[in-house]
């Protein structure tokens, strides 16, 4: 009589099941907690060392946290985190509207439809250089949109990315406000400087998010415009009240997408404007690789790149565990 086969333990049938899955996994992960985490880790502790000169010097600072506050009480620092800021708003709605009417547009042509969707998203294929180069040349007061302006009557132009004026400066009325308010050393408003860099972004990836849309208006049931007509809704409520919803998935992706590449700009504004007036242009990523490899300061440049580690991980956290908790719902 034969004996039946020995019950195997969950662990070893379930290792059995995916072993193939783990053995090509394993390298990727390996390589992605030493390239990535551990580079960030890596990050953090010079951030909290003494290391600035070509000799590195990891011996920590006295508090830890003496890199990050002498940052933080530096002007430059602070006009940084309100051109970001800035930019971000200010791009995020600019190339939203812009690339949602493109859609609209585009989807609803008649003729030419595909022409369109290339003319429009064709920006999106270029460099960030050579936008920023391009629009350098349109924003230069002396030469680009002035001259046509000249063209048109107007002989005082505006100053565009050399002006270093701050509109709607609130930090006077922010300081009794805020907790320690006094320690803001910038005027915090919209720098006049920092608006072509918005415009030439929007440009550059207006086209990106026309191509989001699109995609989300071809899905789109053709059902929903014929009962919508049925029940007399004219072009108007049509769009507001089922176009857009349709689209607010998209909106959010778009938003969360965009919004860390602003996040992290440094290309686009390094070619087109640099620092700018007063640093009315800098932005966290000019002023790393300031800090990092011209001043070669790396404890403040490593320390600046935690910030905006976590500048980008407060937009893309909160959007992956809403998709991981609607994946397990």
């Amino acid at each position: 009589m034969t004996k039946p086969p020995a019950k195997t333990s969950a662990g070893s049938s379930r290792w059995r099941k995916h072993r193939f899955s783990i053995a090509v996994l394993t390298p990727s992960l390996i390589m992605i907690g030493i390239f990535v985490y551990g580079f960030i880790g890596y990050s953090v502790r010079v951030s909290v060392s003494k290391w600035q000169g070509l000799n590195p010097d990891l011996s920590p600072r006295d508090p830890l946290y003496q890199t990050y506050d002498d940052m933080f009480h530096t002007p430059r620092f602070q006009a940084d985190l309100r051109n970001v800021t800035v930019f971000t708003l200010l791009f995020l709605t600019l190339a939203v509207v812009v690339g949602l009417v493109l859609a609209l547009l585009v989807h609803n042509a008649l003729a030419g439809r595909t022409f369109f969707r290339g003319v429009f998203l064709f920006p999106y294929a270029l460099s960030f250089i050579v936008t920023g180069v391009v629009w350098r040349w349109i924003f230069t007061p002396s030469t680009g949109a002035n001259l046509i302006l000249q063209g048109l009557g107007v002989d005082h132009g505006p100053k565009w990315i050399t002006d270093p004026a701050v509109a709607g400066d609130v930090s006077s009325a922010l300081e009794p406000i805020l907790p320690g308010g006094h320690f803001i050393q910038v005027e915090l408003g919209v720098p006049l400087a920092l608006i072509p860099v918005v415009i030439a972004a929007s440009w550059q990836l207006g086209g990106f998010v026309m191509a989001n849309y699109l995609a989300a208006l071809t899905a789109m049931p053709e059902e929903l415009r014929e009962a919508a007509s049925l029940d007399g809704a004219g072009t108007l409520r049509y769009h507001w009240h089922i176009v857009l919803p349709w689209l607010r998935p998209v909106t959010a992706v778009v938003l969360i997408l965009l919004g860390h590449i602003s996040l992290k700009s440094f290309d686009l504004v390094y070619a087109m404007v640099g620092q700018g007036p007063g640093f009315a242009t800098d932005v966290p990523g000019i002023f790393v690789f300031e800090q990092t490899f011209r001043a070669l300061r790396y404890n403040t440049g490593a320390a600046a790149s935690v910030v905006m580690f976590l500048l980008v991980a407060a937009v893309m956290v909160p959007y992956l565990y809403r998709s991981v908790i609607r994946e397990k719902n």
